[in-house]
């Protein structure tokens, strides 16, 4: 197993990043170097989720999926509102849309069945 670590500048943060190369075993299993555990704050048992997008296998813990897609919609969080507030707000927009629409085609309806002589 070979490892190497690198430290380079990213938009004004300081990123590590390590590479290693480990040999896959004939049951398909790959052993985390203990550098790169350490770095992603890993220990003996927890989950790991894996993804593979262009033929390149992610592995990432809950909490930096978290983190990571927190980072993600950071940008599109107005300070002080909670998207659920807001999101509760529109909903009831949109009831109170429909409830009107459903009264006018009502209205709509008697007034047909009025102009029919099937209702008083």
């Amino acid at each position: 197993m070979s490892f190497s670590k690198k430290v380079s500048i990213m938009e004004s943060s300081v990123k590590t990043r390590l590479h290693a190369r480990a040999p896959l075993s004939p049951n398909g299993r790959i052993v985390i170097p203990a550098a790169i555990r350490r770095e992603m704050g890993l220990s003996a048992g927890d989950s790991l989720l894996m993804d593979v997008e262009d033929g390149v296998l992610r592995i990432e813990s809950y909490p930096a999926r978290i983190r990571r897609i927190q980072r993600e919609f950071a940008p599109y969080v107005r300070p002080g509102v909670l998207a659920s507030d807001e999101l509760i707000a529109e909903r009831r927009e949109e009831a109170r849309r429909e409830e009107e629409e459903m009264a006018r085609d009502r209205e709509f309806d008697r007034d047909r069945l009025r102009q029919a002589g099937l209702l008083d």
